[in-house]
């Protein structure tokens, strides 16, 4: 897959991980209210960031089922998602200032119009271990983002997969 990165962003589960995202019947409807809009909205409040985002990483692309701080966003191609390298990690991916990053450098978010300066993203990991997409704070601005912060926002992540996994979702 073509990436921006420079580095591989196919977990080596990928076919499992796919499976487990298609069975949890997520990818079907674009954008939802409920309990992920209010977790995204949460998101962007406590840390004081304008876009929060729930993303799941599909084959090819990365799509938002709910959003704070951006109106109807589209897919996005996986090569170009920072979610994409999230899913890869099991805690919190944090780039407190993607200027200061040479794997991102020649992303569009970053280098182009939108300007992305701060990203942070907790996994969105199933109960048998798929990391099946992120709950993502963004920023134009770069940020310091600490410890706490990070567990901060694996907790909340960890509320978006109890939703799922128990059909409160």
């Amino acid at each position: 897959m073509e990436n921006t990165f420079g580095l591989p962003i196919i977990p080596s589960n990928e076919e499992q991980r796919l499976e487990k995202l298609h069975s949890l019947d997520l990818i079907g409807s674009y954008q939802e209210e409920g309990n992920f809009k209010h977790i995204a909205g949460m998101a962007s409040r406590m840390f004081n960031v304008p876009i929060a985002l729930v993303n799941f990483v599909d084959r090819d692309y990365v799509l938002t089922k709910a959003s704070q701080g951006l109106e109807e966003p589209q897919p996005v191609p996986r090569g170009t998602s920072l979610c994409s390298l999230a899913i890869l990690r099991d805690s919190t991916t944090v780039f407190e200032n993607a200027l200061h990053e040479p794997c991102l450098l020649a992303n569009p978010m970053v280098t182009g119009e939108f300007g992305l300066r701060f990203y942070a993203a907790a996994p969105l990991t199933t109960s048998d271990g798929y990391n099946i997409g992120a709950l993502c704070i963004l920023d134009k601005e770069p940020r310091e983002f600490s410890e706490i912060d990070q567990r901060i926002l694996e907790n909340l992540a960890s509320i978006i997969i109890n939703d799922i996994e128990t059909g409160a979702a």
